[in-house]
């Protein structure tokens, strides 16, 4: 019962987390809260818990999400981002992690998917608690930002696929003993449908604020990465990219 309101607690802070990060823009608030009581309401139900069905029932979780995230990335304007926040809600990755092991002791997630098997993604959620600091110093150059984004994308792409693969779902390949199920469950559904889709957005939008911020415009296409990098090497200029 604790773990399931610390988790619930979790995907609470991720929305707000990009509430605060789009400058208060209601949007990403209105869309994510009623996906959540959408998605929410149908794993209460048990309807994610049917893994008989072609295709599989957590594609209708999936692709929602997605398109969520394809949408908000378009509709949030540069101008308007607090990259503090952007950076700040990967600090959540803890959490998620340490939840990720206790529901592997509960047999409902794979060690594969744990800091224990595959899953180095809690080290997205440490360093960010450095490029945090970094940034709120004024010491957090674009170039670092950007390569620190990337490998952390990477690091969340890998435990997504790993997840994916170890579902009970006919794309299984991997820990077919102690398969991946939490998410079909009431409410770790909200992790693949809800605050996976915000890290992921967040890492987008942080993506598309500082590559405009460094005045990147196509530069690696037509001046070569090594001068596109020595372009970027300067502190991030605050402007409207501030945590508050």
């Amino acid at each position: 019962m604790l773990l399931r309101v610390v988790f619930l607690l979790i995907t609470f802070l991720s929305v707000a987390g990009l509430y605060f990060s789009s400058g208060k823009d209601n949007k990403g608030l209105a869309v994510f809260s009623a996906w959540a009581i959408v998605s929410g309401l149908l794993s209460y139900c048990g309807f994610y818990q049917n893994t008989d069905s072609f295709p599989p029932r957590i594609i209708i979780l999936l692709v929602p999400a997605a398109l969520v995230v394809l949408y908000l990335y378009r509709a949030f304007q540069v101008e308007q981002l607090r990259l503090g926040w952007l950076i700040a809600i990967h600090v959540l990755r803890i959490p998620v992690e340490l939840t990720l092991f206790e529901l592997y002791k509960q047999g409902q997630v794979p060690i594969l998917m744990t800091y224990s098997g595959w899953n180095f993604d809690i080290l997205s959620g440490i360093s960010s608690v450095v490029i945090l600091a970094m940034y709120l110093k004024g010491r957090l150059s674009v170039p670092i930002l950007i390569i620190w984004n990337t490998l952390a994308l990477l690091l969340l792409i890998t435990i997504v696929g790993i997840a994916l693969l170890s579902a009970p779902t006919p794309l299984q390949q991997f820990a077919f003993d102690q398969p991946n199920i939490a998410p079909l469950h009431f409410p770790f559904t909200f992790l693949p449908g809800v605050v996976v889709p915000i890290v992921l957005l967040s890492h987008l939008l942080l993506f598309k604020a500082t590559l405009k911020q460094g005045k990147y415009s196509e530069g690696m296409l037509y001046f070569g990465f090594s001068n596109c990098i020595r372009c970027f090497a300067k502190p991030v200029q605050l402007g409207t990219f501030v945590l508050h």
